[in-house]
């Protein structure tokens, strides 16, 4: 491709953040996916030298209902994935897209200093850098 116009993860990410505590059960998780109308729930550090998680639908699906597990019985901390796959909220989508299509996934935790500001999806920054 030619000139590009730099498109920054930022003005393409999902601002909004639903979080769950790793203790909660699948059923609390699946709740709140369906209070927000979200697939996917971010899990918060414990301490500094912690990482975030994030568990998503599949995640639900093919660890718990997929294996015939309880969902008021297993710990979201049991099925999530983590360390998450994280975009400074300054890189260019440009290199955010080839990130997540190196790992095969949807979607990645936005930080900015360290801290949690947004979800990007592949979805969303293919669409915004073809509409430029």
């Amino acid at each position: 491709m030619t000139d590009h116009k730099i498109i920054s993860v930022r003005d393409v990410m999902s601002a909004s953040i639903h979080k769950v505590g790793g203790l909660a059960t699948v059923r609390e998780a699946i709740d709140l996916l369906h209070q927000h109308a979200v697939s996917s729930l971010i899990i918060d550090r414990r301490h500094a030298g912690d990482e975030f998680g994030i568990v998503v639908v599949e995640d639900i699906a093919l660890k718990v209902i997929g294996e015939d597990r309880s969902p008021e019985r297993t710990n979201v901390y049991e099925i999530m994935s983590k360390p998450v796959v994280t975009v400074d909220a300054d890189m260019d989508i440009k290199y955010a897209i080839r990130l997540l299509g190196r790992f095969r996934l949807s979607r990645a935790l936005v930080t900015d200093k360290g801290e949690a500001v947004g979800l990007v999806s592949m979805r969303d920054m293919v669409l915004r850098f073809m509409a430029v």
